[in-house]
């Protein structure tokens, strides 16, 4: 017999979870843990999360780092700039996920710094650079974001 957990109710983040993780009051979100995602700052123009790259862990079948890594690093520094925008009833989902790849890497450390672009009442637009450690630029990335309010913030 399968059984379902059921629905959560209620925040399940609240709008400074992320500088509890910064200040290590609060453990990162499970994919920050499983990737190596590491959160730098939070200003209030812009997010940092860095990542050490493992090519046993983060490469592709070319031995260059997976895209997908790319896209779940920038992926988080932009939904912490977007949530540092809400009120303590809101929350969020992404709409659209864009990235423009532009440079191979093998190892080394990569920076997103995010910064949001616009916030308006239902949607807003982050953007984030994704540069190696020579501070070359590795990967665009912009993100949609719809705020939920009421009961579609519940549980979110």
């Amino acid at each position: 017999m399968t059984t379902t957990a059921p629905a959560p109710t209620g925040r399940v983040v609240s709008p400074g979870y992320a500088l509890q993780v910064l200040r290590g009051e609060a453990p990162p979100p499970p994919i920050a843990q499983t990737l190596g995602l590491r959160l730098v700052s939070i200003d209030p123009d812009r997010v940092v999360v860095a990542l050490d790259i493992d090519p046993a862990r983060h490469a592709n079948p070319m031995g260059t780092l997976h895209g997908g890594v790319l896209g779940d690093l920038a992926d988080l520094a932009m939904g912490i700039a977007y949530a540092s925008t809400l009120a303590e009833d809101e929350s969020f989902t992404t709409v659209e996920l864009t990235t423009n790849f532009l440079r191979p890497v093998w190892q080394g450390t990569i920076t997103a710094t995010a910064r949001l672009v616009h916030a308006g009442r239902s949607l807003g637009l982050i953007e984030c650079d994704i540069t190696d450690e020579r501070g070359r630029l590795v990967a665009r990335t912009k993100s949609t974001c719809m705020t939920l309010r009421g009961a579609r913030a519940d549980g979110r």
